[in-house]
């Protein structure tokens, strides 16, 4: 996955995708936002799985 693509699904997804990505704390992050995860050259790909995991009401189709 690229980050353009995670942004995408974001977007996609949540309402305010700036500001989720950016002031929304993730346990399944270690603690960090979408951006700060990023920052810390995580795996794209886990952080989605992190999103997920941290919205489980997320519909299918957005998984």
């Amino acid at each position: 996955m690229r980050i353009t693509e995670l942004r995408s699904r974001i977007n996609d997804y949540f309402s305010d995708p700036d500001t989720y990505s950016r002031d929304i704390v993730h346990a399944e992050l270690g603690g960090r936002t979408v951006n700060e995860a990023l920052a810390s050259d995580m795996e794209i790909g886990d952080i989605w799985k992190a999103i997920v995991a941290h919205n489980p009401e997320m519909p299918a189709r957005y998984r």
